[in-house]
C-alpha cells in the first residue's frame, strides 16, 4: 500500500498538476490530498466523460505536454467512451486515467459492479487505451509513470491504470474545501422574441458575427462538432479555432480546461441545443470553476440539424435561467445577432457569460468539411497559442 502522497508528489515531477474525475472511495485519499495543496488543481466533474474533457482542455492550454489525470470509478466509465474515442484519441490529447476496479473477478463487491468489473480491463483494450494496474507499493511507482508518460509523449493518446481495492492509504481532509464561494449570480435576462422561428438569423449569419468579434491574437473559438464547426470553417478558416468532431456535448468543459489553463485568452465556446442537453451538468461545474475569460455561446435552432433535423426539446428549457440558476456571471436568451456582438465585446464580470440565440434551423448548400485532418487542427492551434 501507497500513501497519496507518494503518487501525487512523483506525478507532479512528472508534470501532472492538474486533475479532475467523479469521486470513488478508492480515490479519496488522492482527492483529498490535491484539494489541500494549492499549487495543484481539482475539479470535481459532473460526469466521467466531462472530467475527461476538461484535462484534455487544459492539456491543449499547456502546449500539449500530459499535464493532468482524469480520474473515475470504472462503473463511471462508459460515460467517458465518446471523449475517449473521439476526442482525446481523435486529436492527440494524451492524459492520465486512474480507473478504479471495483467488482474485480475474485474480490466481493456489490451487485451493480458484477459485470463491470469483468469487462474494464477489454473496454480499454477495445478502446486503444494501454494499461496497466496500479502500483501498490512506493518502489514501483516511478516506472509505473514513467511508461505512463512515455505513452501519452509518443502516441498523444490517453493511459490507464486500473486501481484495484486497497492500493492506497486513507489521507485525511483537514478543513472541508469547495469551490470558492461566488456572489449571487444576476438574473438571467431574457430579450422579448422579435423573429418567428423561420425569420430569426441563420447559423451563418450567428458565425459572421461571432468572427467578427474575436480577434484571431487574443481569443480561441471552440465549435461544437456537426455543422457549427463546418459552417465556421466555411467562413473563415482561422489558426485561433478548433472543429470538435465526435464528442457530443464536451465542448463547455474543453473550453474551461482551457480557459483556466490560459487566463490570458479569451475562450469562445460555441455549443448548439442538443449538444447542450446532452451534458447539462456542464453549466454546473462552468458556474462553479469557469474564469471570466470563458464565454459560452449557445446556437438553439431546436433541432439536430447535422443528422437529419430531427426536433430537440430545447423549446421548453430556459437555457440562460439554467446558466444563471449555475453561476454564470451573465446569461442572455436573445435572437438578434447585434446583441451577440455587444455580449462579445463586454468586459469580463468576474465569471465566465452565457449567451443563448435563437436561430432557424437549415443549414447552407454544399458545406465544406476541413481539409486539415484533426490533429492538424490541434497542431496548428497549439503553435498559435504557442506565440499569442
Amino acid at each position: 500500500m501507497i500513501e497519496a502522497r507518494d503518487f501525487i508528489e512523483a506525478a507532479r515531477e512528472r508534470g501532472f498538476g492538474w486533475y479532475a474525475g467523479v469521486p470513488c472511495s478508492y480515490l479519496t485519499p488522492f482527492i483529498n490530498y490535491v484539494v489541500q495543496d494549492p499549487s495543484l488543481r481539482y475539479l470535481s466533474m459532473a460526469n466521467e466523460g466531462d472530467a475527461v474533457a476538461l484535462i484534455a482542455g487544459a492539456t491543449l492550454g499547456s502546449g500539449g505536454a500530459p499535464c493532468g489525470v482524469a480520474m473515475m470509478q470504472n462503473s463511471g466509465l462508459g460515460n467517458a467512451v465518446s471523449p475517449l474515442t473521439s476526442l482525446t484519441w481523435t486529436f492527440r490529447l494524451p492524459q492520465l486515467l486512474i480507473v478504479t476496479w471495483r467488482g474485480q473477478p475474485g474480490v466481493a463487491d456489490e451487485p451493480q459492479h458484477a459485470l463491470m468489473g469483468p469487462v474494464t480491463p477489454a473496454m480499454l483494450t477495445t478502446m486503444e487505451i494501454p494499461w496497466e494496474l496500479f502500483p501498490s507499493e512506493r518502489p514501483a511507482l516511478g516506472a509505473a509513470l514513467d511508461r505512463a508518460r512515455a505513452h501519452l509523449i509518443e502516441s498523444g493518446r490517453p493511459y490507464a491504470l486500473v486501481m484495484p481495492k486497497g492500493c492506497v492509504a486513507p489521507y485525511a481532509l483537514a478543513a472541508e474545501v469547495r469551490p470558492g464561494r461566488r456572489a449571487a449570480p444576476a438574473p438571467a435576462v431574457l430579450e422579448p422574441h422579435r423573429h418567428a422561428p423561420d425569420g430569426r438569423p441563420s447559423r451563418r449569419m450567428a458565425l459572421e458575427a461571432v468572427v467578427a468579434h474575436t480577434p484571431i491574437a487574443s481569443t480561441v473559438v471552440l465549435a461544437a462538432t456537426g455543422f457549427c464547426g463546418r459552417e465556421l470553417y466555411a467562413i473563415a478558416d482561422r489558426p485561433n479555432q478548433l472543429y470538435m468532431v465526435g464528442s457530443m456535448g464536451c465542448v463547455a468543459p474543453l473550453a474551461l480546461g482551457l480557459a483556466l489553463a490560459r487566463p490570458d485568452l479569451t475562450v469562445v465556446a460555441l455549443d448548439g441545443d442538443g449538444a447542450a442537453l446532452m451534458r447539462l451538468g456542464a453549466f454546473a461545474t462552468v458556474g462553479a470553476y469557469g474564469p471570466p475569460n470563458l464565454r459560452h455561446l449557445l446556437l438553439d435552432n431546436g433541432v439536430h440539424d447535422s443528422t437529419g433535423g430531427q426536433a430537440t426539446v430545447s423549446p421548453s428549457v430556459s437555457f440562460a435561467e439554467v446558466a444563471a440558476a449555475c453561476g454564470y456571471a451573465a446569461a442572455l436568451e436573445t435572437d438578434d445577432t447585434a446583441r451577440i456582438a455587444d455580449w462579445l465585446r463586454a468586459p469580463p464580470d468576474g465569471r465566465p457569460s452565457f449567451a443563448r440565440l435563437l436561430i432557424r434551423a437549415g443549414t447552407s448548400h454544399g458545406l465544406p468539411r476541413p481539409s486539415m485532418s484533426p490533429v492538424e487542427v490541434k497542431q496548428r492551434l497549439q503553435q498559435h497559442l504557442g506565440g499569442s
